[in-house]
């Protein structure tokens, strides 16, 4: 089949931007034999609306909650009911706590979302909505556009009011496997623009007009970077994704690569055209299988349609994309140790400079950006760099994606303004705490980030104002933690994180941050007959010297690794002291995670003496006699919490 992209060359720019008329148009040129025409009917008849459409989210998130089984589930009661209409897989919209979502579009309907749909909401909805064609209220989620029956926009729902999509306006919303999707949206106006209208450099300067920062987590300015590799001369450059998604509670570029891979492509096109990139590479994690599925499918369409290859759309610019798999590596997420990988060797950090827009893969010039970065692109070549500017704050500029999770009542992709507060993120669009719990901290920037308390929950969401309280952008993981947290708990799982994922290659970050994981570790264990607290303290302060280890690491590591890893525990003595003062101390901890520091008590009233716990103790430290209370000695507990779970009557409590 010929070319989309050199079909949609021959239509008229108004045409473009409504898809009915651009299938019109296609379906009435002659630029089509009876076969190609009968294709794409068949193809995009669900755009059309000739019969009924069923999207369904199938991302991992949707496919973790049991997208395959509602999937086979509408299909079965389709074929039972004799029912004509299209099933449509698309990718994640971002409200992860609603999984499974299903979407229905009938002819010249508005599109309905139905949210925790399961096998056996199958058949009503079905007959509900294609039968009846009515409103499935029981599991109603929303309209996406226009209003139908008093049924709400998705837009003025309180998790997606706050957001403005530039990223993850494709997401959940086409079929990520589909280039004809792609295109009849949007897709590559951006680059067929740049290929026949803009030069390199003009294509740079768009990027640093728009204000776009590498949104990986340093925040370095994307046009500043395309522009020192502009400049650069070389018989070869190379342009490189990096999807090594790393941190503990991020899955933003999975999302992306899963439902709108295409719009990454588009981007990495562009960028390698503005920098004079021949070859690039998209690193990504083996973990995310799906992801590269999606990937591959990208690539080959994208090839088969002359969007990659030789002579991309006639411009005599060649490009070419291979992707790489990472053994799931941390320290990988660094550019240069990310480089090292791709050329074959282990994957260590080295001393810039030299930068590797200056000497890179194989030494040649080299632009690394994340997924998120690229993503933004064909935006902003289509809407122009100005009017991304005017998006953001004067320092931070555009959208963030953030991976929203943790104790809040509502999970998921969000993508906000900067200029956001925290507390906008966390109870706005979040929901609040889950389970009437109250909020105790937000950890942003991943392993690399800082906890935050209540008191700065008004900081705005950009660059330096996260610096001045103690955390960092990161590339996007936002994880809010409840009452119940252990901030000395917290503080210990990324420290051992960090510590497991170092390369060993430097000592500040190999042996400090070993040094500070094991004070960390004896906080709970130590220090027993400690009287008075404050001189106690200063003790502490002294013998260890956590914080002055914590800045040595920062100043001396060799890359962002080492240099960020002590933020959680300089986070958490600077804005919780007061719980590591009780953990040493008054040898208590509030949040019951500690085992170390817990007591077990049979509550003497409620014992019953069943005596299963006693059965049940791997250490025999629970003793007493059948139809009496038993007691537990301390001696020989090994606060394994065994007695707890077993107890039926909770006549066991541990504090």
């Amino acid at each position: 089949m010929k070319s989309y992209i050199e079909i949609l060359n021959k239509i008229k720019p108004e045409d473009k931007k409504d898809f009915i008329k651009y299938v019109n148009n296609v379906l009435e040129s002659d630029l089509l034999d009876k076969d190609e025409v009968n294709e794409l009917t068949e193809q995009l008849n669900y755009i059309k609306h000739e019969f009924p459409v069923i999207f369904i989210g199938m991302g991992t998130c949707g496919l973790a909650s049991g997208a395959e089984k509602v999937k086979d589930a509408i299909q079965l009661e389709l074929k039972k009911n004799n029912l004509n209409a299209v099933v449509v897989r698309t990718g994640c919209i971002g409200f992860c706590a609603k999984e499974v979502l299903v979407d229905i579009k009938l002819p010249d309907e508005n599109r309905i979302s139905y949210c925790n749909i399961t096998p056996s909401d199958v058949p009503i909805l079905i007959r509900t909505t294609i039968v009846e064609q009515d409103i499935y209220h029981t599991k109603l989620l929303g309209a996406h556009s226009g209003s139908l029956n008093g049924v709400k926009q998705l837009n003025d729902l309180p998790f997606f009011r706050r957001q403005k999509k530039i990223v993850l306006e494709n997401c959940g919303i086409i079929d990520p496997t589909s280039i004809d999707a792609y295109i009849a949206n949007g897709g590559f106006v951006a680059l067929d623009k740049v290929l026949s209208k803009m030069s390199s450099i003009e294509v740079v300067n768009q990027i640093k007009i728009s204000g776009l920062r590498g949104r990986g987590g340093g925040g370095f300015p994307t046009g500043i970077k395309w522009e020192l590799a502009n400049k650069k001369q070389s018989d070869i450059k190379y342009i490189i994704c990096n999807a090594d998604e790393g941190d503990p509670g991020a899955f933003m570029d999975r999302s992306v690569l899963e439902s709108d891979p295409f719009k990454l492509i588009e981007g990495m096109i562009i960028g390698a055209y503005a920098i004079g990139a021949c070859f690039g590479y998209i690193y990504c994690r083996a973990e995310y299988p799906l992801a590269i599925e999606r990937l591959d499918n990208t690539i080959k369409l994208c090839e088969e349609y002359g969007l990659l290859g030789k002579n991309i759309l006639g411009s005599g610019f060649n490009f070419k994309v291979k992707i790489k798999k990472g053994a799931g590596a941390f320290v990988c997420g660094e550019e240069t140790a990310l480089i090292a990988s791709i050329e074959g060797k282990r994957g260590m950090p080295k001393p810039r400079p030299p930068y590797p827009a200056d000497s890179g893969l194989w030494g040649k010039p080299t632009i690394i950006n994340n997924v998120e970065t690229f993503a933004n692109i064909s935006t902003i070549i289509k809407n122009g760099g100005e009017w991304f500017s005017n998006i953001g704050t004067e320092s931070s500029k555009g959208t963030k994606v953030f991976a929203l999770s943790g104790m809040v009542e509502y999970s998921g992709l969000v993508e906000v303004p900067m200029g956001i507060t925290l507390r906008e993120v966390v109870f706005d669009i979040g929901g609040g705490i889950a389970n009437g719990k109250k909020f105790k901290a937000v950890q942003i920037g991943g392993p690399s980030g800082g906890c935050l308390p209540d008191s700065v929950l008004d900081t705005k969401v950009d660059y330096e104002s996260l610096k001045t309280v103690g955390a960092m952008m990161g590339s996007g993981g936002f994880v809010v933690m409840d009452e119940n947290t252990c901030m000395v708990d917290v503080a210990k799982f990324f420290l051992t994180f960090i510590q497991n994922e170092s390369c060993g290659k430097c000592v500040p970050c190999r042996e400090g941050t070993k040094r500070m994981l094991e004070i960390i570790e004896r906080i709970p264990v130590s220090y027993r007959d400690t009287k008075n607290k404050l001189d106690q303290l200063q003790r502490f302060k002294g013998i260890i010297h956590l914080e002055r280890l914590a800045k040595v690491i920062q100043d001396t590591s060799l890359c962002g690794l080492g240099q960020s890893a002590p933020n959680p525990v300089i986070s958490g003595l600077r804005y919780f002291q007061d719980e590591y003062e009780e953990h040493l101390f008054e040898r208590k901890c509030e949040s019951g995670v500690c085992k170390e520091l817990l007591t077990y008590k049979v509550i003497t009233d409620v014992c019953n003496g069943c005596g299963l716990c006693s059965r049940k103790c791997p250490t025999d430290a629970i003793v007493g006699e059948p139809k009496h209370p038993y007691t537990i000695v301390e001696s020989k507990c090994i606060k394994c919490g065994m007695c707890i779970e077993t107890c039926r009557f909770e006549a066991i409590e541990a504090n």
